[in-house]
């Protein structure tokens, strides 16, 4: 009975659509018994899901009357935000930490994550952007405060986003307006992977879009999750007026 993605108020009508592409933990019971074999302290940590960001992304959806699609299985399984041909596409070593699950990973069990987990997530994530002709799509994710080996990343809260920049600028500067929040572009990360969830579905038909990274120790609990989804979702939407999208 295993699913590899929820969705969340399929019937809501707004224009917009809320995506969790990291936003599980799960080792589904048909890749290695239901085990990586990393201890629970590893799994419940950012290299296993985008910890904070369900929580964040069902409160937003709600606010926004929106519809949702969360991934059901660990980034470390297969990781949905990367293109199939992506060397990251399945980790063996993450921040430090050697995955024992996947050392033995060959192309045809990489296949088989790819048939049970991620193209069926993705199918889904594509029928409900096609819903509507004027989707946006806002893809929720989180981010560790400090790597190893790394110093403290100062961000509250950083936007990814590509050549496609109608919904960012506009939505940057409305959070920069935030007296409490260092504001982060394009960080922690680049905004742009050749072959990922927004290129895909964003990027491929022109739809506006934004990529969240929400530092995860601000979104531990569930009241912090909810007060974030909050806070988004009118500047969200102020930002889109502005933006004329």
């Amino acid at each position: 009975m295993y699913q590899p993605y929820e969705i969340e108020g399929a019937d809501r009508p707004a224009r917009w659509l809320v995506t969790c592409d990291h936003a599980a933990n799960t080792v589904p019971p048909f890749v290695n018994g239901g085990t990586l074999d990393l201890p629970e302290a590893d799994m419940n940590r950012h290299i296993a899901y985008d910890v904070g960001a369900a929580g964040v992304t069902r409160a937003l959806a709600k606010a926004l009357d929106a519809p949702a699609i969360l991934t059901n299985f660990s980034r470390l399984v297969i990781d949905p935000n990367r293109g199939e041909d992506d060397p990251t596409l399945l980790m063996k070593l993450y921040d430090g930490t050697i995955i024992p699950g996947n050392r033995h990973a060959d192309e045809t069990e990489i296949q088989r994550r790819l048939n049970r987990c991620y193209r069926p997530y993705h199918t889904a994530l594509a029928e409900l952007a096609a819903r509507r002709d004027d989707t946006v799509i806002v893809s929720v994710h989180s981010f560790t405060r400090q790597l190893k080996g790394h110093p403290p990343r100062p961000w509250h809260i950083g936007l990814l986003y590509a050549a496609d920049e109608r919904l960012s600028r506009p939505l940057s500067a409305r959070l920069k307006r935030e007296t409490d929040l260092c504001v982060g572009e394009n960080e922690p990360y680049g905004g742009h992977l050749p072959g990922d969830a927004i290129a895909r579905h964003a990027i491929a038909y022109e739809r506006p879009n934004i990529l969240i990274e929400i530092r995860n120790d601000l979104i531990e609990e569930v009241e912090d999750q909810i007060a974030w989804a909050t806070r988004l979702a009118p500047i969200l939407i102020e930002a889109a007026e502005t933006a004329g999208v």
